[in-house]
């Protein structure tokens, strides 16, 4: 029986053909994002691709932050993005690296381009430029400044970096062709002034590259091999290409492009996410609503979840858009056979079993995870006193309803059967306390005579139960109604946090720490705040529901 040929992507296929053709004698990729901002899902993406290609292939990976531009970059988004990629697994040991370390190599590399009459200091304002640029329908025009004689072209350069223009006074361009069709090849601006203090190399920069001149630049010092990135950057690859030609390095890296990841109804641009915090319509670049890594993290999503939702995804050249249903899926998959079930109340009312012994306390057992034996059981105290949510009991039950109303036997889960006798209410009408008895024979949630009861509910004990807030999401915008309204403003959902102060948590759940997820019966899978759980305080986040609608879709061999 011959075996199945394994599937390849059409990256893995390029790669494939240029080892075996003495093109590529060690895969070098590397991950290289602005630290503008937190990193998201879609970054996920692109960090897992060129890390699991790097491992796939035995070759070298690299995080390498493109510095390149001053005014939009801090030091506490290069750490953010260190430690998201950390957490996804995509090791790259000692090899870390800055665009602004390569600098003076980069200012090298546009000297000599000038020296080749190939790069010449324009006078231009930046609106100028764009329309001497021309259009997708109209050839560009030459630039006043392109004929300057190479010395001069030295001179001004060297004064750009003396410091001597002020931003926007002087730019220098790329000689390249003025009417090609691509407009990124009519000469594109390749180092600008700009007086900002550089968060790595201080004030010793006053004039810095662009970053279609710098990337290829770094991409071969590094040594990369193979230059992943997304579908935008498929216009630029000649601009990449020449770069690299024209400067003269001995092993051009290549550029490879493939589809983005687009998630629907969620927001990903960093000047909207910004605009989020800045307003403080959310607690930060972390928030648990948003789709930064950061913000997944402190949801309480995996990295194996984002891992599978990337695998789901595929590697392709068609942009698409992808359910963030699917995302659940992926976290509920993997939390389902790892994580402990526990008992958790979100807006309790006290049960009192009247017939219960006072001061009598007794451990049962529940099993940690019904699908894996192997998380084992732990035990909660049971006594006369409980907390149950509140929907589980009603004062004049619609027909069906199998839960505990005056009259009715219910099981308390892994413990007794007990019947509704009376209840308490407050001078609002508020039922406060639930007064029942229970049948002693019943322990463990099965009766030695045989007989039946139709509902079970959660619990937790009162004397030992610890109270904590509980936090529900839904998505960040409304769904219905679109991610952006006409004017381009976000179209925000209300409802996207919905806080309980007032919860309770059995024991066995009660000292968790910052990122410990369970399963709380019947309500979904939670995770220990990191952000704003205390010693005094503990918080959890909802993950995800319990289950979904969303099915899988069936692909085709």
């Amino acid at each position: 029986m011959e075996r199945e040929t394994e599937s390849r992507n059409f990256i893995e296929q390029i790669i494939d053909n240029d080892i075996k053709e003495g093109h590529c004698q060690e895969v070098h990729t590397r991950f290289p994002p602005e630290p503008n901002g937190y990193l998201h899902i879609g970054h996920a993406k692109s960090i897992l691709l060129n890390s699991g290609i790097a491992k796939q292939y035995g070759g070298k990976f690299n995080l390498r932050f493109d510095d390149t531009n001053p005014t939009k970059e801090k030091i506490e988004f290069v750490e953010s993005i260190k430690e998201d990629v950390k957490w996804l697994g995509a090791d790259w040991e000692d090899r870390l690296f800055f665009a602004s370390d390569y600098f003076d190599q980069m200012y090298e590399a546009a000297v000599k381009l000038i020296k080749k009459g190939k790069a010449y200091v324009s006078d231009l304002s930046a609106e100028e430029i764009r329309e001497y640029r021309g259009t997708l329908t109209e050839t560009g025009k030459e630039d006043p400044s392109a004929n300057r004689s190479v010395e001069e072209n030295l001179q001004l350069f060297e004064e750009m970096k003396a410091g001597k223009y002020q931003d926007g006074a002087k730019v220098l361009r790329a000689r390249i062709d003025m009417s090609s069709p691509n407009i990124n090849m009519r000469d594109p601006v390749i180092y600008r002034v700009a007086h900002m203090t550089h968060h790595n190399t201080g004030d010793k920069w006053c004039i810095y590259p662009m970053y279609d001149f710098a990337h290829p630049i770094e991409d071969a010092i590094e040594g990369i091999t193979h230059s992943l990135c997304t579908l935008e950057f498929e216009d630029h690859r000649p601009l990449y290409d020449w770069v690299v030609r024209e400067v003269g390095y001995e092993h051009p890296p290549k550029q490879i492009e493939f589809a983005k990841l687009y998630l629907t109804n969620v927001v990903t641009g960093k000047r909207y996410i910004k605009r989020l915090v800045e307003e403080h319509i959310v607690d930060g670049w972390d928030d648990p609503r948003l789709v930064s890594i950061a913000a997944l993290r402190r949801r309480g999503f995996t990295p194996e979840s984002i891992k599978k939702f990337v695998e789901l995804c595929g590697i392709s050249k068609s942009n698409s858009s992808v359910d963030y249903a699917m995302l659940e899926y992926c976290i509920r998959e993997d939390l389902k056979l790892k994580r402990s079930r526990a008992m958790a109340v979100l807006d309790p009312i006290k049960v009192v079993i009247d017939n219960y012994p006072e001061g009598q306390v007794e451990e049962l057992t529940i099993v940690n995870n019904m699908e894996n034996e192997a998380l084992g059981s732990h035990t909660v105290p049971f006594c006369r006193e409980l907390y149950i949510d509140r929907e589980d009991f009603m004062e004049e039950p619609p027909k069906k309803y199998f839960r505990m109303y005056p009259g009715n036997e219910v099981r308390l889960m892994q413990a007794y059967f007990v019947t509704c006798n009376s209840y308490i209410k407050d001078e609002d009408g508020k039922v406060t306390e639930i007064h029942c008895t229970y049948d002693p024979a019943s322990k463990g949630g099965n009766s030695p005579d045989g007989r039946k009861v139709k509902g079970t509910i959660h619990w937790v004990p009162a004397p030992y139960a610890k109270k904590a807030e509980i936090r529900l999401y839904e998505n960040i915008v409304d769904e219905e109604l679109g991610v952006y309204n006409e004017d381009g403003s976000l179209n925000l959902n209300p409802n996207s946090l919905t806080v309980l102060e007032n919860c309770y948590v059995e024991p066995f759940a009660a000292d968790a720490k910052a990122y410990d997820s369970f399963q709380f019966v019947r309500q979904g899978y939670f995770c220990v705040d990191a952000k704003d759980t205390t010693d005094e305080k503990l918080v959890f986040n909802r993950i995800v529901s319990l289950k979904s609608s969303y099915k899988l879709p069936t692909t085709q061999a």
